[in-house]
């Protein structure tokens, strides 16, 4: 991770900040992208910046839902769609709805009594039945997830022109 989060005096603080050093990392990666160059596939995976930015606010918001015990939005029928850009959709626009999500996230959290809440679980195959979770659980595994899709990302984009998570971090503080 190539940026280091701030002391912070409570959980609830560190864990938002540490969930936005990885949304960065992620943001990062696509920026200063042509929308072709963000969709393009230059590894050996099927995945593209685009895509990567769109699965994590989507998977944000599926979680923040799932907290709020909103009507969450349904898992794709098929899971490969959810790594497929549809047509007319854009890293720019994704981008924009990353950020909303990310505002949403952080208004839920800190609205919260304590990170204790617990939610229910949809069903689901990778759910044990009647499962519940904490909105500190949440937090971690939003953490876990983008992390991991950051990481990808600076392969993808390493991939692509070269640049590391490192240049892009120093890019984005000189501007």
């Amino acid at each position: 991770m190539p940026t280091l989060v701030d002391a912070v005096s409570n959980e609830r603080d560190a864990l938002l900040a540490f969930l936005e050093a990885q949304r960065g990392g992620l943001r990062r990666a696509a920026s200063g992208l042509t929308e072709e160059q963000a969709a393009s596939t230059p590894s050996a995976s099927s995945l593209s910046l685009a895509v990567l930015v769109r699965h994590a606010a989507r998977g944000e918001q599926w979680w923040v839902e799932q907290l709020l015990g909103g009507p969450a939005a349904s898992a794709p029928a098929n899971w490969a769609d959810e790594y497929r850009m549809p047509e007319g959709e854009t890293l720019a626009q994704w981008l924009v709805r990353y950020e909303e999500v990310a505002a949403a996230t952080e208004k839920v959290i800190r609205d919260l009594p304590s990170l204790d809440v617990d939610f229910p679980l949809p069903e689901a195959p990778w759910f044990s039945p009647n499962s519940r979770r904490s909105a500190r659980w949440m937090l971690l595994h939003l953490i876990e997830e983008v992390a991991r899709h950051a990481g990808h990302a600076d392969v993808i984009r390493e991939s692509l022109d070269g640049k590391t998570a490192f240049e892009l971090l120093y890019q984005a503080q000189e501007s």
